[in-house]
């Protein structure tokens, strides 16, 4: 839901071709004008950001999505919480000591909460792969490449 809100609320200013997000700070007129491309793409931009990391959130919680290689997966969402980390830790930074964006310190409660949810999807996402591999039934591998606890019948 997080991301799709942020879909959303990028889509609003997109729409009003203006930098900034709904009930955040006020983006100054210089800034607008200084912005190193046109305002409605990068916000655009931003609303597909938003749409397609809600895909990979909803691909760590569905069976087809957690069939998604391990190796895969945790780079991108390790790249997202690069991404959710210095957006919302700005939030934060800033509503709690003022880095002077304008965010207030509600807008820092919510920074940390969105960074709380996102290291639960992560691991969530991890918990859930590993116990997929360990299912009874399943023949593990162990390092060295051999399933283990296999026992040999004679």
């Amino acid at each position: 839901m997080l991301f799709l809100g942020y879909a959303a609320g990028k889509a609003v200013v997109a729409l009003e071709a203006r930098l900034g997000f709904p009930g955040g700070p006020a983006v100054s007129a210089a800034e607008h004008e200084a912005y190193f491309m046109n305002v409605s793409v990068a916000q655009w931009l931003a609303v597909a950001s938003g749409l397609l990391g809600a895909c990979v959130v909803v691909a760590t919680v569905t069976p087809v999505g957690r069939r998604v290689p391990r190796p895969l997966m945790l780079p991108v969402l390790g790249v997202m919480l690069l991404a959710v980390g210095g957006g919302a830790g700005t939030m934060v930074l800033d509503g709690f000591v003022g880095i002077g964006v304008g965010w207030q310190w509600y807008h820092g409660m919510l920074g940390l909460i969105v960074i709380a949810l996102f290291l639960e999807t992560i691991r969530s996402y991890v918990a859930a792969t590993r116990r997929a591999t360990n299912r009874p039934g399943t023949a593990a591998l162990s390092s060295s490449g051999t399933a283990a606890g296999r026992r040999s019948r004679r």
